[in-house]
């Protein structure tokens, strides 16, 4: 018999095994993978964003009008000023963007990683690597380890086995046949924070790798302003990702390749005399339009009209021919997973008491920016917090 036991060492599973700890349970943390936390290294190689500073409604807001209750839940008790608070409680001072990105002056995930497992593994932490779920039943949960099939009967258990994104790191998403087996409702996987599949004629090869700045897209009733990059795939970056849901509902995508400007005021600016210039440089000239955005511009819109409010109107809604998002596997995170009609407002399994879950396994989407992380943490530590009431031995 095993006190406590979470399945994944992601940062849902790390704050669940810490909010057990914190509550007196012996914990026992198994991971697949040969070492521990590894998507969420990765999310830090650029740049650890792990929230974002901001008054708590616009911040609940940016997750969607979809959210389920408990999730709110969990955010209202761990929202960004508790996530800068328990950074900094590991010793890792942050600074704040002028977006309001919360970040650790390290930057990197590694050093407020090992802040962390050294602190957990103070409290009396139990690891295990290498060691891959195979399925549970009746809370006898079996492993394949490299000693051989291995089984452990918990008193509680958290699943934070991640989503179906980035299975080289981890999440690989093939927990939810056997939960669909075992009578859980699972939501299919799509992909979110992703890139979009574009086949770009000839013309635009010299492009590839080119930013697209200062625009906006909009998808249904969604709008986005990031940066955009033009790659030989199609369209990436942080500009697109947040239209995820939207993309996958079939909205159409336009671009707004001016948006500080209203349509009257580039008409204005086009209608100008251009003499002997090329009608590209008089783009350049009176819009400041990149080559990158002119190209964009045509090869969407061809041939380009000769009315200056028909050009404008082109211009701030450029319609973008795609053929759909990237697939899962390169996604940064996928909606999906278990369903909340499945789960208690504990996080608990209604058909599977004293068993939790947490973290991208759960049904919710979410943009980038500190936001996926941040609802990580959340749910982690409210399973956790739950699991450590439950049946106490």
């Amino acid at each position: 018999m095993t006190d406590a036991l979470v399945i994944g060492s992601g940062p849902a599973g790390l704050m669940a095994a810490e909010a057990l700890l914190a509550g007196g349970r012996t914990v026992t943390l198994v991971e697949a993978k040969p070492s521990i936390g590894r998507k969420f290294l990765m999310a830090g190689k650029s740049g650890l964003n792990l929230t974002r500073m901001q008054p708590f409604g616009p911040f609940l807001a940016s997750y969607g009008m979809g959210l389920h209750p408990t999730m709110r839940a969990c955010l209202k008790a761990f929202g960004p000023e508790e996530v800068q608070a328990w950074t900094e409680g590991l010793g890792q001072t942050t600074f704040t963007g002028s977006t309001g990105r919360l970040f650790p002056h390290a930057m990197k995930a590694s050093p407020l990683l090992r802040a962390w497992l050294e602190r957990l593994d103070g409290l009396g932490l139990g690891r295990h690597t290498r060691w891959r779920w195979v399925d549970w039943e009746n809370n006898i949960h079996h492993f394949d380890t490299p000693d051989g099939p291995r089984v452990l009967t918990p008193r509680v258990t958290v699943f934070a086995l991640g989503g179906a994104s980035w299975a080289r790191l981890g999440s690989d998403g093939q927990w939810a046949p056997r939960f669909a087996e075992n009578g859980i409702a699972v939501t299919p996987f799509q992909p979110s924070n992703v890139g979009l599949n574009v086949t770009w004629s000839n013309h635009m090869d010299r492009h590839f790798g080119a930013p697209l700045k200062n625009i906006a897209l909009h998808a249904g009733d969604q709008v986005s302003r990031g940066e955009v990059v033009i790659s030989k795939r199609g369209l990436e970056g942080g500009g697109v990702y947040p239209l995820a849901p939207a993309l996958r509902q079939g909205a159409a995508l336009t671009l707004d390749l001016l948006p500080d400007l209203s349509i009257q005021a580039v008409a204005e600016r086009v209608s100008k005399p251009k003499g002997k210039s090329s009608l590209s440089n008089h783009l350049r000239r009176v819009l400041k339009l990149s080559l990158a955005a002119q190209a964009i511009l045509r090869e969407f819109v061809h041939p380009l009209p000769d009315n200056p409010k028909a050009l404008a109107q082109v211009i701030k809604a450029v319609p973008v021919r795609h053929s759909g998002l990237r697939p899962m596997d390169e996604a940064i995170s996928t909606a999906g997973g278990v369903s909340f009609d499945a789960l208690d407002d504990t996080l608990m399994l209604r058909d599977c008491p004293g068993v939790f879950c947490a973290g991208e396994m759960l049904d919710w989407d979410a943009p980038t920016g500190g936001y996926l992380l941040t609802a990580c943490f959340a749910t982690g530590l409210w399973a956790g917090r739950h699991a450590a009431e439950y049946d106490r031995p």
